[in-house]
């Protein structure tokens, strides 16, 4: 079984699904001829041509309106867009046309319609380039929301995604891309979307993430010692597997929630309100959150302060287990 890095696993999962799909295709600013600016789609141009790895021009509501377009007359597009902080001008036509046409149609029409994005920070980048905007998403009613956190789930999550009848936003944490390797088997299979993973069974305490911050909670737990740490990793964010989050918080009695996007009207506030709805009586300590702050990702130097890391992470176990 190959050893893959996660940018590995999701060109490999494009490749297989259009290999096996001639109604796939990928579009997007500079994904034929150089493969994407982090060459997620490298190679693709050579094997597929330019009908089916297309260069559009630097414009992303012609991007996602194309695609949108492309979708109801039976094609399965991906669009990429280049950088998450680049996805405002794609908006409108995300959630007031492709979130909405199963509903305004009442159910004649489908849009198999997957839009990737490079996600969150933690390389540097400029303005616009490291942004954690899943809420806004989640928010949409018609969209689906994924983010994996490794390569095996990367690549099993983006082929459902793709075969899903419906418009999927699926952001890849960018600061993953080359972070670490895992064996990928060759060949299709498919992770369901709106299953959350277990990465660790424990007994204490329930911490939940998505995305890189599933590596930055791992770390924080090496630094714990003997506290027995369940790990979720929600990996889809829309449609919630509330259910295991549940039966979790349940188990154990404390829950901590980490992401690093900002607090405010966040996916952590609203597992908060759904944990508390549902297994308040079963709480031992009040919900913590350990997120990013309320404000625009800084530059570059600044930026380790606003992501969350290990410490704080660390930090908000502690608390939830001393209260």
């Amino acid at each position: 079984m190959p050893q893959m890095t996660l940018i590995q696993a999701i060109n490999d999962a494009l490749r297989t699904e259009m290999r096996r799909d001639p109604t796939v295709i990928v579009m997007g600013e500079d994904v034929g001829i150089n493969g994407g600016v982090f060459r997620a789609t490298e190679n693709l141009y050579k094997e597929f041509g330019p009908d089916r790895s297309i260069d559009t021009p630097l414009a992303e509501s012609g991007i996602v309106g194309c695609a949108i377009g492309m979708a109801v007359n039976g094609l399965k597009p991906v669009a990429e867009i280049q950088f998450d902080g680049f996805m405002p001008p794609a908006f409108d036509h995300i959630v007031s046309h492709a979130a909405r046409l199963r509903w305004r149609s009442r159910g004649r029409f489908h849009l198999p319609l997957v839009i990737r994005v490079p996600y969150g920070g933690g390389i540097r980048a400029l303005e616009h380039h490291s942004e954690a905007p899943e809420a806004y998403y989640v928010h949409t009613p018609g969209l689906k929301v994924v983010i994996p956190s490794s390569p095996y789930d990367a690549k099993g999550l983006l082929i459902s995604a793709i075969r899903d009848p419906d418009p999927v936003i699926f952001f890849e944490p960018k600061r993953l891309y080359r972070a670490f390797r895992q064996e990928v088997p060759e060949g299709e299979y498919v992770i369901p979307l709106g299953k959350a993973n277990i990465v660790q069974q424990g007994t204490d305490v329930t911490v939940i993430s998505w995305g890189a911050m599933v590596r930055v909670c791992l770390q924080a737990m090496e630094q714990l010692g003997s506290v027995s740490v369940e790990l979720l990793d929600l990996r889809t964010l829309a449609p919630l597997d509330i259910e295991t989050v549940w039966n979790s918080v349940t188990k154990t009695g404390r829950a901590v929630i980490v992401q690093e996007a900002p607090r405010t009207c966040s996916l952590a506030s609203e597992l908060t309100a759904l944990i508390n709805e549902r297994v308040l009586l079963q709480l031992q300590a009040p919900v913590a959150r350990v997120t990013g702050y309320d404000t625009h990702m800084p530059y570059l130097s600044m930026e380790q302060y606003y992501l969350p890391d290990a410490g704080r992470v660390k930090k908000g176990i502690e608390r939830v287990l001393g209260f």
